[in-house]
């Protein structure tokens, strides 16, 4: 990619958001078909993806409504026919794949087919193979791609933090390509990425029903509410953050304010999954609050 760039006239101008959504789709197609077969199918998979996500409704009105699940919900017919698309595409790359898996290396799918289930010993079913794919690919390239360009327009508008992080990269890196070793010494350009994601989360509202009637900071949420979390203001209150609407990646290096607490910074929700950085090691407040114990759970 950059040699395709360095290739363009000077002043070229150049689409980061679109650029970055087809290097994160690259990325995750390796890891999860291999590096060959995953270069090659790239383009196909990002275009089925993307059709199914110009055709999926925003809204679940009968969730809404509280209608329950079993109710029927109206899909536009050109959602069925996008979704056959994916399908009928991993399922062939899946098959590519197991002929000629030898020559493909370390892969995620490698690691599926070679799964077994540890009572049965069964591997798991192609269409289960399928939708763990699905799952890899909807779950981190349109959030990735997004917090690059985000992040590429805030350096753009700090050269300052620019300077420092060329200063880094130079000093870790010598001017050689970067390897996984080198992730915990490029503790600046982490930084960059953590203060990104709380200036632009990529994931707008988190929505959790509740499970039970609870009361919340002196308000009543009855059993069944929908309760909707939004980072991007949560992650700019005053009170929480220090210059909450400035681009400060010094916050979250170490020795740095941080994240006052990890309730307020939530740009993948809180869970067993998150990493524990250095964005969210414990700081002051950093405790589960007494209403934290509210059943609630994520919609389907």
């Amino acid at each position: 990619m950059a040699d395709r760039w360095a290739e363009l006239p000077d002043g070229a101008p150049i689409d980061a958001l679109a650029e970055m959504a087809r290097l994160t789709a690259e990325i995750i197609c390796r890891a999860i078909f291999g590096q060959k077969l995953g270069q090659e199918r790239a383009r196909e998979i990002v275009e089925g993806f993307t059709d199914f996500q110009h055709t999926v409704s925003l809204i679940d009105l009968p969730s809404l409504l509280g209608l329950p699940d079993w109710w029927p919900r109206f899909r536009p017919p050109g959602l069925f026919r996008s979704t056959r698309r994916i399908q009928r595409t991993l399922d062939d790359i899946i098959a590519t794949y197991r002929k000629r898996a030898n020559a493909e290396g370390a892969s995620f799918i490698g690691q599926l087919l070679e799964a077994r289930d540890e009572e049965t010993g069964e591997p798991l079913s192609p269409e289960a193979v399928r939708n763990e794919a699905i799952v890899i690919f909807m779950a981190g390239h349109e959030t990735t791609a997004n917090t690059l360009a985000f992040a590429w327009f805030l350096l753009s508008q700090a050269p300052d933090v620019q300077a420092r992080l060329h200063a880094e990269i130079d000093r870790v890196l010598g001017g050689r390509p970067p390897t996984l070793a080198d992730v915990p010494n490029l503790a600046y350009t982490r930084a960059i990425i953590e203060e990104t994601l709380r200036l632009y989360p990529p994931i707008p509202i988190l929505a959790r029903e509740a499970m039970d009637d609870e009361v919340i900071e002196g308000q009543k949420v009855p059993k069944n509410s929908l309760l909707m979390v939004v980072p991007f203001l949560l992650h700019r209150k005053k009170g929480l953050w220090d210059k909450p609407d400035h681009f400060v990646p010094e916050r979250f290096l170490p020795g740095g304010s941080g994240a006052p607490s990890k309730w307020a910074y939530v740009p993948f929700s809180i869970g067993p999954r998150i990493l524990r950085g250095p964005c969210l090691r414990p700081h002051r407040g950093d405790h589960l609050p007494r209403h934290a114990g509210t059943a609630l759970h994520a919609p389907a």
